[in-house]
């Protein structure tokens, strides 16, 4: 299977510009490690793919390629209750349109937190690997009065 999948590999690159399978130079590469430095935000990380624009105009709260950081729990927190706080604003001075995109914020926000307590229940979560104890090996015995077939000793 891996001799396949080489096989498949190199078949692909003989298609592709050989330009394309050049060292990059150090201002590519430094271009290419800036990508991932401009996609830590403040709750987590942005997942876009490298050398794409924003398309939710930076509102992260909103988006699904926004990877929450645990840690960052308590500063969501704070973004959520301002956000109430800023819809009973915009409610009481009859501002419609700014409490719809709060409230979507709101909700982008909650589902957020819920997606943050997702990630800390997977990484709390331990994994019985079904590994036996010793006292479980060591209570098995082997007979020697066992016939197997095809084991030498049987005749």
């Amino acid at each position: 299977m891996i001799n396949n999948h080489r096989a498949f590999i190199a078949r692909r690159r003989a298609l592709r510009p050989s330009e394309e399978y050049r060292t990059p130079t150090d201002d590519e590469w430094a271009e290419f490690i800036g990508h991932f430095e401009q996609r830590k935000l403040s709750l987590g990380d942005c997942g876009r793919s490298y050398d794409t624009p924003c398309i939710h105009e930076h509102s992260c709260l909103r988006c699904p390629l926004l990877r929450p950081d645990p840690a960052a729990r308590s500063r969501l927190v704070q973004i959520r209750d301002n956000l109430i706080t800023r819809i009973a604003e915009a409610e009481s001075h009859r501002w419609l349109g700014e409490a719809e995109g709060l409230k979507v914020s709101l909700a982008g926000a909650d589902a957020k937190l819920a997606q943050m307590d997702q990630i800390t229940a997977h990484r709390n979560h331990t994994v019985q690997l079904g590994i036996p104890t010793f006292t479980d090996t060591a209570a098995r015995t082997i007979t020697s009065n066992t016939t197997l077939p095809g084991h030498p000793n049987n005749p």
